[in-house]
C-alpha cells in the first residue's frame, strides 16, 4: 500500500522475485484500457515479464463498482492459493483495500436513470451545491467526503434518493470481508520526496504522449467528463485542456495538484494503517522478512 507514485508497484515486482506470488492490482485507474500513460501503468514488457491481475479488464466506457472488485480480486486471491501462489495486492485505491478487508454495505444499486440524475444535477448546479445538499441530508457523510468528491457526493445523494436511507445508516451495516491473515507493507516517503515525484512523473507522462492518449479516448462518442474513468487525475485537466477551457500551462499546473491532493488523501487514510509495516523507501529484505514472520 502506498500514496501515489510512492514506489509501490517496483517492490511488488522484487518481493514476486523472491516468493512465488500472483501480483493483484488495487487501482481503480488502471483497470481501464487505453488509459496507460496517464494512469502511469507498468509498460507492456513490465506486464508481460511480471503479469498483474485485474489490469485492463474494463473499457473507460464500464461501470465498476467496489463490490466487482471485492469479486475478482477474492477469485485472484482464491486461484493464488490453488497454484501455491503468495497473493500480493498492490496499488493505492484505499476504497478498494477497505472494502475488500472489511467487506461492503448493502447499498442500493445505481440505475441509468439515476446516474442520468445525478450527472445532470452535476452540470446544472455543481459540486460545490451537491456538496451542501448532502450537507443537509448527512452531514457525517459530507464531513467524511471531500467537497470536490464529485463521485463520491453524488453516490451519497444517490443512495438517500433510492433507499430513503442515508449512506452513513447503511454503512453502518457491512457485509462480506477476508477471512486471511492479512499482512500490510506500507510504502510512505517524505511528502517533499512524494511532490516532486509528482511533478517529474507528469512531465514525463507529457513526453511518453500523454495528450496524444486523451485524445484517442476523447474521439470515442460513448466517452464524456462525468464517467469515473475521464475524471480520473489528470485526464479531467487533459480533457478540459483540448475543449480550450484551459491553456496547456495551467492544465499541467491543474493536474499536477490534483496528483498532490490524491496523495494528501491517500497518505491521510494510511496513517490509521497503524498494523503494518511501514518504510520510508522500498525495502526488499526488510518486506521479505515481515512477510515470513
Amino acid at each position: 500500500m502506498g500514496p501515489t507514485a510512492s514506489g509501490k508497484t517496483d517492490l511488488a515486482i522484487k518481493i514476486s522475485q523472491k516468493i512465488k506470488s500472483r501480483l493483484i492490482s488495487v487501482d481503480s485507474a488502471l483497470i481501464y484500457q487505453g488509459m496507460d500513460i496517464g494512469t502511469a501503468k507498468p509498460d507492456a514488457a513490465t506486464l508481460s515479464a511480471h503479469p498483474h491481475y485485474l489490469i485492463n479488464i474494463c473499457k473507460p466506457s464500464d461501470a465498476y463498482s467496489a463490490q466487482d472488485f471485492i469479486t475478482d480480486a477474492k477469485a485472484q486471491i482464491e486461484l493464488a492459493f490453488n497454484n501455491g501462489e503468495l497473493p500480493i495486492l498492490v496499488g493505492g485505491t484505499s476504497f478498494y483495500f477497505n472494502a475488500l478487508e472489511h467487506g461492503l454495505s448493502d447499498l442500493p444499486e445505481s440505475t441509468p436513470e439515476s446516474r442520468e440524475k445525478y450527472n445532470q444535477l452535476l452540470k446544472t448546479k455543481g459540486v460545490a451545491a451537491l456538496h451542501q445538499d448532502l450537507q443537509k441530508i448527512d452531514p457525517i457523510a459530507a464531513e467524511r467526503i471531500h467537497a470536490h468528491d464529485a463521485q463520491r457526493i453524488t453516490r451519497a445523494l444517490e443512495v438517500f434518493d433510492i433507499s430513503g436511507q442515508t449512506l452513513t445508516k447503511l454503512q453502518g451495516k457491512k457485509q462480506g470481508g477476508l477471512n486471511y491473515t492479512i499482512k500490510k507493507i506500507i510504502l510512505m516517503p517524505d511528502r517533499s520526496e512524494l511532490h516532486q515525484r509528482i511533478q517529474t512523473r507528469f512531465h514525463l507522462m507529457m513526453e511518453q504522449g500523454f495528450i496524444e492518449e486523451v485524445k484517442t479516448l476523447k474521439a470515442k462518442p460513448e466517452l464524456h467528463q462525468d464517467l469515473p474513468s475521464i475524471r480520473c487525475v489528470g485526464y479531467r485537466q487533459a480533457w478540459q485542456f483540448l475543449n480550450k477551457e484551459i491553456d496547456e500551462a495551467e492544465m499541467i499546473e491543474r493536474s499536477i495538484i490534483a496528483t498532490r491532493q490524491l496523495c494528501k488523501r491517500q497518505s491521510t487514510w494510511l496513517k490509521n494503517e497503524t498494523e503494518g509495516l511501514t518504510l520510508k523507501a522500498a525495502d526488499l529484505e526488510k518486506s521479505v522478512n515481515f512477510i515470513q514472520q
